[in-house]
């Protein structure tokens, strides 16, 4: 199978030698995304939930440019700084993934790119 990187304008540039995603077969894997606005570079987010949402607005945006979407996802892994955040994370999480879950991991880390609060990368099918 071939891989192909997968990279969009409205999605964060990557910020080292990597690719936003990449498409393996009918998968398409994410890099880890954070509250980067893909216009400005800028990190965006007063708090948790804002930074949770930006987060996955790159994500809805990636997988849109592999020609998939939320409801595809099969796998998810969140990184959190603080693992007392997990609810308020939750709370915009399930704004995104409404029906039909994606299988999900969280983990709190010590630290993240930029020092960001929370990280999301996702594995989604992109139908035929």
């Amino acid at each position: 199978m071939k891989k192909e990187p997968i990279n969009t304008p409205n999605a964060p540039a990557a910020i080292g030698p990597y690719s936003q995603g990449v498409k393996v077969g009918n998968l398409f894997f994410t890099s880890g995304q954070v509250a980067f606005d893909p216009k400005t570079g800028d990190f965006m987010g007063k708090d948790i939930q804002e930074e949770a949402k930006q987060t996955l607005e790159n994500i809805k945006a990636l997988l849109e440019a592999a020609n998939t979407s939320l409801e595809n996802v099969v796998k998810a892994t969140v990184f959190i700084k603080d693992m007392n955040d997990f609810g308020k994370i939750n709370e915009i999480y399930g704004q995104y993934f409404t029906e039909n879950q994606p299988a999900r991991s969280c983990v709190e880390v010590a630290r993240l790119p930029k020092d960001a609060n929370v990280e999301i990368e996702v594995i989604a099918v992109i139908p035929e």
